[in-house]
């Protein structure tokens, strides 16, 4: 049914993670905009957040394919630290979220006032989806917390880098960065399987398994890795696997006046954090000039 006067829900969820984690990523703009989003075709490119009683917050959330966007902005209420926090919206409705410490868990529970433009079934679905992808998130906060984020502004148009990015041809030379034997097997369609093969020292060969978790063309990839290639067998369970296992490689377009900002969030891990902070600004350069050969 289609609300008339204002009611409320709740959403709730239980998360692996003390309450000091739970809220520090509940609450910190740069988590915010890595789990804020009820499904993979839409995201949260910026977040601002004043956490104090009259401090302001705004949330752009736009869908991936650029077709829609809004702003979800107010004003906090009440602020009382690691237990409660209740805001105001811009369209008037009010919000309180609780974090309750159980021991090594946290429960967090939300109450809403509806709007009157959707069924409160669909709010509720909203709402927790997107509980539930906060939850996701924090427990899996050792590759969250070791995301790494680079850019590169190329003078060619999205279509172009889009595709330079993920032909086979051209994977191959600017990947090459990371290995001079850098290709792939598989395709990039949204769902299907994906294998990134080198060659190791020793002469064997290594990589990941992976699956392509989203395609939107031109706008976003994202690649989760599911498991490693030893020896040039696929691996996907064991200690080595754990570090990497629902790991993501994503990629965002954005138009720039006909020419790309390519945005790369990608997990690291501690022990690779500053190899890959020298190489992936080398790789984006190749790619930039590979993309601009192509435009000349």
């Amino acid at each position: 049914m289609i609300t008339t006067e204002k009611t409320t829900i709740t959403v709730e969820a239980i998360i692996n993670a003390p309450v000091e984690k739970v809220w520090s990523f509940w609450t910190d703009p740069k988590h915010i905009i890595q789990w804020n989003n009820a499904s993979d075709d839409w995201h949260t490119p910026k977040a601002e957040n004043d956490l104090r009683v009259g401090g302001k917050f705004l949330y752009r959330m736009e869908s991936r394919d650029g077709s829609d966007g809004f702003d979800f902005n107010g004003e906090y209420d009440s602020v009382v630290l690691l237990k409660q926090i209740k805001y105001s919206i811009s369209d008037g409705r009010t919000v309180q979220v609780f974090f309750s410490s159980e021991g090594n868990t946290t429960r967090v529970k939300e109450i809403v006032e509806t709007e009157q433009n959707n069924p409160v079934e669909v709010q509720q679905e909203g709402w927790q989806a997107i509980l539930q992808n906060f939850r996701k998130y924090v427990e899996r906060s050792g590759k969250s917390s070791d995301m790494k984020h680079y850019e590169i502004l190329i003078d060619a148009n999205v279509e172009r880098v889009y595709n330079v990015m993920i032909d086979e041809k051209h994977y191959v030379e600017w990947t090459s960065v990371f290995n001079p034997t850098s290709h792939f097997k598989g395709s990039w369609e949204k769902g299907s399987k994906i294998l990134f093969i080198g060659e190791a020292e020793d002469g064997s060969m290594g990589g990941m398994v992976s699956r392509i978790k989203e395609n939107i063309p031109f706008r976003f990839i994202s690649i989760e890795h599911l498991g490693i290639i030893q020896n040039g067998k696929e691996v996907l369970c064991g200690p080595d696997v754990d570090e990497w296992a629902g790991a993501l490689e994503n990629y965002t377009f954005t138009d720039q006046n006909s020419k790309t900002l390519l945005s790369v969030d990608v997990y690291t891990g501690e022990k690779y954090a500053s190899y890959f902070d020298e190489t992936w600004p080398k790789a984006l350069e190749k790619l930039k000039s590979i993309c601009e050969i192509q435009t000349q």
